[in-house]
């Protein structure tokens, strides 16, 4: 439903211009002006093909999803290399240290979904080494208040990068990987601790004032972490459904629109299956938004400031929520 023909062909569009710029190497860069990240832009654009059913071995985009995964894999097991007995995993690339975590939490999410669609032992045993090593840093790199900040030593916190490892850790937990339940319990109180009157969620606790990309993203992980009646959550989308628009006037993405509507479509559908009307609304306005802004030579999207990689990818991502196919966004 609503994956109309148009909707099919920006689709395929995208996905075409993501499998023509993987690098060698398996990653791709943010090809923008805000750094490179591959670990995030790796996990980000194998989620987009993953969203379309291709997994490592089977698929269209087979061997690009599969030299995605080795991508993120090799990057993983460098600690292993040097200590099989080692802990713990952060699962990063050079170049990204100053903001390791978010391509730890988005890392976390990429592979737990690929161990999902893939039914190769041998990689099944790689990821889930990965996964078990990656979940104990991050539960022991939480900060007092339950959040996360930009690297595992920091003990600070901020919302963004306490979305992405609530999403990797439940993501990792759906995947029957054992996650300390405490773990996710204390991010989820960090979350409400973090909630403004008007139902929106500040940038971290403590701060006033509703940001509306990161409430859009806290709904989301609410839901992802089975909060579907909560009062936060329930405010909180009320909060991001008059805030965080598609087009016109009233957005208040603050810059950040690809990002808010990666997390906003989320929220939307986990919540049309109660109220489909809430979905039915919102899916064909964001889906001629983003054939609108579609770079018509190319394919691609530009997000937000971040680059093609990022844009195309949460696009293709949006898009294709519809088919149902990845597990942390199925209904």
């Amino acid at each position: 439903k609503h994956v109309n023909a148009a909707a099919s062909k920006s689709i395929n569009r995208g996905l075409a211009y993501l499998a023509r710029t993987q690098r060698e190497d398996g990653s791709w860069g943010a090809r923008g002006s805000m750094g490179s990240y591959p670990i995030v832009m790796t996990s980000l654009a194998g989620l987009s093909f993953l969203a379309h059913g291709d997994t490592p071995f089977r698929g269209r985009y087979a061997t690009v999803v599969k030299k995605a995964l080795d991508y993120v894999l090799r990057k993983a097991e460098v600690p292993l290399k040097r200590n099989p007995k080692v802990k713990e995993i952060l699962i990063t690339a050079p170049g990204s240290e100053s903001r390791s975590m978010y391509g730890h939490g988005f890392g976390m999410l990429f592979l737990a979904q690929a161990y999902g669609m893939c039914d190769v032992a041998v990689y099944q045993t790689r990821i889930r080494k990965v996964l078990e090593k990656a979940i104990v840093l991050t539960s022991r790199s939480q900060s007092s208040k339950g959040g996360w900040l930009y690297t595992p030593n920091s003990s600070g916190d901020e919302g963004s990068v306490t979305v992405t490892q609530v999403q990797g850790l439940r993501a990792c937990r759906n995947a029957g990987i054992k996650v300390p339940k405490k773990t996710i319990d204390r991010a989820v109180r960090y979350i409400e601790k973090s909630a403004q009157p008007d139902g929106g969620i500040a940038y971290r606790v403590g701060m006033r004032g509703s940001r509306p990309p990161i409430s859009a993203a806290a709904v989301a992980v609410l839901y992802n972490a089975g909060q579907y009646e909560s009062t936060y959550a329930e405010k909180g989308l009320k909060y991001i459904i008059k805030n965080v628009k598609v087009a016109g006037a009233g957005n208040r993405s603050w810059g950040h629109y690809f990002y808010s509507h990666l997390y906003m479509a989320q929220a939307m559908y986990t919540a049309g299956a109660r109220k489909p009307k809430l979905w039915d609304n919102y899916y064909p306005k964001m889906r001629d938004s983003l054939i609108k802004r579609q770079n018509k030579g190319d394919g691609s999207w530009m997000g937000d400031s971040v680059g093609t990689t990022y844009g195309t990818a949460i696009a293709c991502l949006i898009l294709q929520l519809p088919y149902n196919t990845l597990p942390i966004m199925q209904r």
